[in-house]
């Protein structure tokens, strides 16, 4: 028997009705593996070899927990083989066999406080959610041109001022930052980041408002588009999604 997998992303409602199905199932001669993240290879691989799982599959499952920012469940028996990554990160090693999927449950679950700032040159959006509800945003545009495509004095001038349009547009998104976070900075349980990288390391190193969010961070979100409010509400929803990988029949 030949088995293929497949890749999907389910929203936090469409999981936990996975996670619901997992526990009306049969159970026997089932698995359950939850690795949490920075796991030794050594440990995590022992875990993974006591899955019923040909070598090619072990070596997927071993990259896939690997290579996870917030760990991984394995949930395996002849009728189901999953490998679930988690919005949140996995707590600690844990492994039942049966499949135990309220652990993954209770960890999706719970409506955690979440800051968001999502920022591109030229535009930002900075929210806060409760669950995947936002409880206050702003979003905002700033002027900054695009880079000098010519060179010479004039190029120079060109880059200097574009240089103060930065600092001036990341000011005002730090003043952002604090008057939408302050308030949630004491109880907030993460913090996710996006837009363009390097602007959000300049904006870390701009502002120091942002060096108190001491709130664990979850993976970055660099693929987003322009910030927007359209896009900070996505945003909302892909951070509570998780990610499914299910062996099946090929």
């Amino acid at each position: 028997m030949t088995l293929i997998s497949k890749r999907r992303t389910l929203s936090r409602v469409k999981m936990l009705d996975l996670l619901k199905g997992l526990a009306d199932s049969d159970s026997n001669d089932a698995l359950t593996l939850y690795l949490p993240p920075r796991l030794p290879a050594a440990e995590r691989d022992n875990a993974l070899n006591g899955l019923a799982a040909t070598p090619d599959i072990l070596t997927r499952l071993a990259e896939l927990a690997g290579s996870s920012g917030t760990g991984s469940v394995v949930f395996w028996s002849p009728a189901v083989k999953y490998l679930v990554v988690p919005p949140f990160p996995v707590s600690q090693k844990h492994v039942t066999q049966s499949l135990h999927p309220e652990r993954l449950q209770s960890l999706i679950e719970r409506d955690y406080l979440i800051a968001l700032l999502l920022v591109r040159l030229g535009s930002y959006a900075i929210g806060v959610c409760r669950g995947e509800r936002l409880v206050n945003s702003k979003v905002g545009t700033g002027l900054v041109h695009g880079r000098h495509k010519k060179g010479g004095s004039s190029a120079h001038r060109f880059e200097r001022h574009r240089d103060k349009q930065i600092e001036y547009f990341l000011t005002r998104v730090c003043q952002r930052a604090r008057e939408q976070l302050d308030i949630h900075l004491k109880s907030l349980d993460y913090v996710v980041y996006g837009g363009a990288r390097t602007t959000i390391q300049l904006l870390r190193k701009q502002c120091p408002f942002i060096g108190k969010l001491d709130a664990p961070a979850l993976p970055s979100l660099f693929d987003i588009p322009e910030p927007r409010q359209a896009v900070l509400e996505t945003a909302v929803s892909r951070v509570w999604s998780s990610t499914v990988y299910e062996w099946v029949e090929g």
